[in-house]
């Protein structure tokens, strides 16, 4: 992950990978075949890692909107998405035309979203995440919370107000609605989001 994280898919070499574990190149291949399906194991783990933190976090922090309010403060996307973070693993598959990396996205994207899930149902049971929305549907909106910044970023789009408004915009979505600020209708009643 490291290696990875660091460099990059395309500038990351096998052979430092290799001698970073203390093994010969060929084992490397024996053990993952190609470097794609060792990005893609490297991604998938990263997925896991991800998960696993947000669940010890998820137990040591009071409130599930205060963890996010940390998790998706730019400072803190910008640091998980520097060389050497998390995030630029993502970053690189998402870059790549590979259908194999596309395959170990979207099943790092689904591990991340169960886990967002995870901590926005604990946020239901304390009372500060809304209830009458799909957590999967909000884990959703969370994790494109995450990457819409990079992609902002990336264009020439983004300014610290206009974050603090998409954030702003994004807790208001996250916040449970009480009886009589409830839409009386919606645009489409009959479009249902489903889990899949």
């Amino acid at each position: 992950m490291a290696e990875f994280a660091a460099s990059g898919y395309e500038r990351t070499r096998v052979a430092e990978i290799a001698s970073r574990v203390g093994v010969t190149e060929p084992v490397v291949f024996q053990n993952f075949g190609t470097k794609g399906d060792l990005f893609a194991a490297v991604l998938e783990r990263a997925a896991d890692h991800l998960a696993a933190h947000l669940e010890v976090l998820g137990r040591e922090t009071a409130s599930v909107v205060d963890l996010l309010r940390h998790l998706l403060a730019p400072a803190h996307q910008d640091r998980m998405h520097r060389r050497g973070g998390l995030g630029v693993l993502f970053i690189e598959a998402a870059a790549s035309s590979d259908p194999q990396m596309k395959r170990a996205l979207q099943r790092a994207h689904a591990r991340a979203a169960q886990a967002i899930a995870g901590l926005l149902r604990r946020g239901q049971i304390e009372g500060s995440v809304r209830a009458d929305v799909d957590l999967v549907a909000l884990a959703w909106l969370v994790l494109s919370q995450l990457h819409g910044r990079q992609f902002r970023r990336a264009h020439g789009k983004s300014s610290p107000s206009l974050e603090d408004d998409l954030l702003r915009g994004l807790f208001d979505a996250l916040a449970p609605r009480s009886l009589a600020s409830r839409p009386r209708a919606t645009l489409n009643p009959g479009l249902r989001h489903s889990v899949g």
